[in-house]
Parts: structure tokens; C-alpha cells; sequence
């Protein structure tokens, strides 16, 4: 007699705790923002303590409150840690991203007033408090060509400055010429003004003026590229670091001279980033006001040659007209402060596709 033994049928493994575990809904952390940013908004105003920017942080408070209890009574403790950590982090981010989209509010609400042809047509020459028009043409030519004057100057010279310091600098000298470079990127840019102002157009532009002494945008650019320098240094030198090794010891082994494996790998392969610090230094330099104003004395007409005479840029033409006792004197300001973020921005775009064109190129 024979017994057919039936398998018994396994039971199906029991389910893990974590994955019973009870959950908060999905609407649960946007309806705790909701409420707390009304929470928050029915404190500050009425108690009448401050604006829409405390509303925000007060609001950001009571929100990681509230999702921690919230968390901890249905997830448990871990989970609420874990929640609150993730919310502290989005949170400071929206916070960092909040002045900057004020800052982009502000500009673009009232630097279109004076959008039009005559501003970026037309100077302040012959222009009085009561009149309405007036632009910022010369500003914009002493701007490009002080900038470009300095970029020209500064470009080649601190990345050959990084070159050698990376690639063949060795012992006190490179370590002297770091600290220099280290030492540069502190200096505020009055003193820069002040160190062109009395070397350069006292002393040696009297030889090219008649024995006078005279402003010019060329002055303006030397100082501009002195606050530039260590900036491109510094960048470059880090770009250049992080170029792995194996790719010049591959063009070492080919028998390739060392200065044509920096030229043909080395800088391509650090391009992208070496071009991130040259706009950097840019926007620093279209930026700056009191070295235009103590060596190029600033001016209301148009000058288009960058050696002689008196020249504008468009961040002196900002500090002039928002102290200027007119009523029109406002919207150009804000105008010329839109339109000089707009030119660093379209000049750091073109750069990076430039940039990128040439790597993929390659």
C-alpha cells in the first residue's frame, strides 16, 4: 500500500513591519505648509511685526514644528527625524532662492520704465534734473570697453600664472606667488583705484598728456584687471587640479612635449571651469564703481576712445543717477542696473556654449 504525500502549501512570508508601518498621507506636508504660513502670516500682521519676508521664515519654523510632531505621533521617531531633516534642507533652500527671485522681481518691475530706444541711444550730455530723457549710451560703450580692455589683459596672464603654478612650479617661488595671489583677492577695490590713481595717472600718464595728468577708461581697465587677477588665478589653478593624471602621463608616454600635452589636454579638459572663473571675475569688474570713478572720472558724453578723456561705465552711471535730485533720475537707474545684469548674463551664456562647442569639438 502506497501513501501519496501531498507538499504542504507554504505560507506566504509574513510582511515586514516597516512596510505596515503607518504613513502620513501625501497631502499631509503641503496642507502643514498652508497652515502654518496662515499661522504665521495672522502673527506677524497682528502683532504688526514685520512683512512678507517674516511671514516666510516664521512660516518655515512653524512648518518643521509641525511635521516633526506630525511625523513622530503616526511614523515614529525615526521617520520624524528623517522628515524633518529632509524639510530642513528644502527649506533653507527655498530661503536662498527667495532674496535671489526678490533681487530678479525688483530689477524687471522697475528697470522697464525706461526700456527704450532713447536710453540706449542717447547720453546724459546737455541733460538737466527736469528733463525726461537721457540714457545710458556712453555708459554702456565705457562699460564694454573697460571690461574688455581688462579681460584682455587678465585672461592671458593669470592662466599662464596657473599654468605655472600647477605644472612647473616647485618650492619658495610658487608658494610666494600663491600667497600674493591669496592675499589679492581681499583687496577692496577702492585701494586698487587708489594704487592706479597714483601710480598711472599721476605719474605716468603725464607723460603721454603734456606733463598733465588726465583720466581715461585705459586707467579704469588696469584697475579693473588688478580685482580680476586672483580670481582667474585661483580658478584656473583649481581646474587645472582636477585634470586626472593618467591623461598627461598617457600623452607623456606618446612622447608629446609637456607643453603641448597643457595645450591640447590639459586646457581643453579644464576649459568648461577655467571660463566659469574668467565670467566671474567679469561680473565683478562690470560691477565695480569706485575704481571707474577715481580713474576715469565718469562723464555725461560720449567717449569711444578709452586713452583720453573722461569715461562712464554703466555701475557708476547707477551710483550717479540714484543720487541724483530728480525725479526722472530713478528709472534710469534701475534701468541701467537691469541692463548691465542682462549684459553679464548674455556675455556668461555666450561664453559657456562657446565653451562647450569647442570641447565637444575637440
Amino acid at each position: 500500500m502506497t501513501t501519496t504525500l501531498t507538499p504542504r502549501r507554504s505560507r506566504p512570508p509574513a510582511q515586514p513591519a516597516s512596510l505596515r508601518a503607518r504613513r502620513l498621507p501625501g497631502y499631509a506636508a503641503p496642507a502643514l505648509a498652508a497652515l502654518a504660513l496662515l499661522v504665521a502670516a495672522g502673527i506677524v500682521y497682528g502683532v504688526d511685526l514685520g512683512g512678507p519676508v517674516l511671514v516666510v521664515v516664521l512660516g518655515a519654523v512653524l512648518y518643521l514644528a509641525g511635521l516633526f510632531v506630525a511625523a513622530n505621533a503616526v511614523e515614529g521617531r525615526r521617520s520624524a527625524r528623517n522628515r524633518f531633516w529632509s524639510a530642513l534642507i528644502h527649506s533653507a533652500l527655498v530661503l536662498a532662492v527667495l532674496p535671489l527671485a526678490s533681487v530678479v522681481w525688483t530689477l524687471v518691475s522697475k528697470g522697464t520704465a525706461r526700456l527704450d530706444g532713447d536710453f540706449f541711444g542717447s547720453s546724459m550730455n546737455n541733460i538737466g534734473a527736469r528733463d525726461a530723457n537721457g540714457g545710458a549710451y556712453h555708459a554702456i560703450v565705457g562699460t564694454l570697453e573697460q571690461v574688455g580692455i581688462a579681460t584682455a589683459i587678465t585672461v592671458p596672464l593669470g592662466v599662464l600664472c596657473a599654468i605655472y603654478i600647477v605644472e612647473y612650479g616647485r618650492g619658495r617661488f610658487a608658494f610666494t606667488i600663491r600667497f600674493f595671489v591669496d592675499v589679492m583677492t581681499g583687496i577692496p577695490s577702492i585701494v586698487t583705484g587708489l594704487f592706479v590713481l597714483a601710480f598711472w595717472v599721476l605719474i605716468v600718464s603725464p607723460w603721454f598728456n603734456d606733463g598733465q595728468p588726465g583720466f581715461s577708461g585705459f586707467a579704469a581697465a588696469l584697475a579693473l584687471s588688478v580685482l580680476m587677477l586672483p580670481t582667474v588665478v585661483r580658478s584656473t589653478e583649481e581646474m587645472l587640479r582636477l585634470v586626472p593624471a593618467p591623461l598627461r602621463e598617457g600623452a607623456y608616454a606618446l612622447g608629446v612635449p609637456k607643453w603641448k600635452t597643457i595645450l591640447r589636454v590639459v586646457l581643453p579638459t579644464a576649459l568648461p571651469g577655467i571660463v566659469t572663473g574668467i565670467m566671474l571675475s567679469i561680473a565683478r569688474a562690470a560691477g565695480e564703481t569706485a575704481p571707474v570713478l577715481l580713474v576715469a572720472g565718469g562723464g555725461a558724453a560720449i567717449n569711444f576712445n578709452p586713452f583720453e578723456n573722461n569715461q562712464s561705465s554703466l555701475a557708476l552711471f547707477v551710483y550717479q543717477q540714484a543720487g541724483e535730485a530728480s525725479k526722472y533720475s530713478p528709472a534710469r537707474a534701475w534701468t541701467a542696473a537691469l541692463t548691465l545684469v542682462v549684459l553679464v548674463l548674455v556675455l556668461t551664456v555666450a561664453a559657456k556654449l562657446l565653451a562647450r562647442r569647442n570641447r565637444l569639438g575637440r
